[in-house]
């Protein structure tokens, strides 16, 4: 087990945030441990055994604590027991921090802010087509102690978010890697600094024996590293790939200049391991991706019809704005603080920009100036206005993109819900015109 195997046995703990990760954390340690619950909502659909275990508000005050396990989604200044969190800081930790007491299987953790999802089901698969057990977890849906029949070979890809990483004290990983870093939740981080901060915790406790890659374009992290001292072998990743790989590479997912950085990282990490090159490029030229990312859902008729549900800030949203023409860009949802877009105004030329949703007023102080806004009270009717404008423009390429650029939480529970109902929205609209 290691030297910290006995943090989480035999202690008092209290679970804060009743998600996938905290239910996955209850049913991990509540056999070795006293456990109770607790979350904001009250009104939680959940079985009856685990609704005994959650406490209320009076009675959790009277109860002191060893230690409490935070969930990711937690505002730490912002949540019910904000006082209680306060006092007890040096006792919070996380899932990740659990797992890393029990298991010292070889681990792969990749953050960032743009790519981490695409970054670890591609390595994940790679990894699974060269027959090695492996998992993948965490940020990505899965949550890290839900996993079964772990043995010493099984291999853990991790996705690990701000949030995570953010309230995580002891975890360690024997890879980690951090794709790029754009400004990003500062509502929840408070600045910039405090966002980078939290991405390069992944760092922190790594063994002098470790290993971690950065982008070696990215000027965010190239100054951290400057400003930080590491004690581990970083390595400093091209996100440009050479002529010899793109030859090899017949996959059009990694046409995107994002998708070649994934794909960087990727072939950095797998030399890590005992890979059998043929079967690499094969994995690579099959992969399809995730969806509701940069997806091409409908191409035909001289319309290209892209579903970027995952966009969820500019920067998400900049590459696909960049790459294609007569651009309707759909955006809509909760801004992100702080968020600018840094586009060229050449680009802008040819973008005519549909806001759906109530934060119009936001979306125009930031893009007013640069590109034609419209405005609807819901995406069915920006969708409507779209196809009119197509319709009078058939005889020319159009580009329906849908890529937020913001959170989902105004209307949707998260981004798959939302690019699930684009999706139908899109065929509903098609079989009307009947375009398909």
């Amino acid at each position: 087990m290691g030297d910290n195997s006995q943090i989480f046995f035999n202690k008092k703990i209290l679970i804060y945030g009743l998600g996938k990760s905290g239910l996955s954390s209850f049913n991990f340690l509540k056999n070795k441990n006293e456990v109770y619950l607790f979350d904001d909502n009250l009104g939680l659909k959940i079985n009856k055994s685990i609704k005994k275990k959650i406490l209320n508000f009076e009675k959790l005050l009277n109860i002191k604590f060893d230690l409490i396990i935070l969930s990711p989604g937690i505002d730490i200044k912002k949540c019910k027991l904000k006082n209680l969190l306060k006092k007890k800081n040096e006792d919070i930790y996380t899932d990740l921090d659990v797992f890393y007491t029990y298991y010292k299987n070889i681990s792969i953790t990749i953050t960032g802010t743009n790519g981490k999802s695409t970054t670890c089901k591609l390595l994940y698969e790679i990894l699974k087509d060269q027959k090695k057990d492996v998992r993948l977890v965490g940020n990505i849906g899965t949550p890290i102690l839900s996993m079964k029949k772990i043995s010493k070979k099984t291999i853990f890809v991790i996705e690990a978010s701000s949030y995570q990483l953010e309230y995580s004290k002891i975890f360690s990983s024997k890879f980690a890697a951090i794709l790029n870093i754009a400004p990003d939740h500062l509502e929840r981080h408070g600045n910039l600094n405090n966002y980078i901060k939290a991405k390069f915790k992944v760092f922190n406790n790594q063994k002098r024996s470790a290993i971690g890659f950065i982008n070696k374009n990215d000027h965010l992290i190239q100054k951290r590293i400057k400003e930080k001292k590491l004690k581990l072998k970083l390595v400093n990743v091209d996100t440009k790939l050479n002529n010899f790989l793109l030859k090899r590479i017949r996959n059009k997912f990694f046409l995107s200049r994002s998708n070649q950085a994934n794909l960087s990282f990727v072939l950095e990490m797998v030399k890590k391991f005992n890979i059998k090159l043929n079967q690499l490029f094969r994995s690579i030229n099959k992969f399809k991706g995730l969806n509701y990312r940069q997806e091409i859902i409908y191409k035909k008729n001289k319309l290209l019809i892209i579903n970027d549900s995952k966009s969820t800030s500019y920067s998400s949203s900049k590459e696909l704005l960049e790459m294609y023409e007569n651009i309707h860009w759909l955006i809509g949802g909760i801004p992100k603080k702080d968020d600018k877009l840094l586009l060229s105004k050449k680009y802008f030329k040819n973008i005519k920009i549909y806001v759906f949703g109530k934060k119009f007023k936001k979306f125009s102080k930031d893009l007013r100036k640069k590109a034609e806004l419209k405005r609807f009270k819901n995406l069915n009717l920006a969708l409507l206005a779209i196809f009119k404008n197509i319709h009078i423009k058939k005889h020319s390429n159009n580009t329906i993109l849908f890529s937020p650029a913001s959170a989902s939480f105004d209307s949707f529970k998260n981004f798959e819900e939302r690019g699930l109902y684009f999706n139908k929205l899109i065929k509903k609209h098609l079989d009307e015109r009947k375009i398909i």
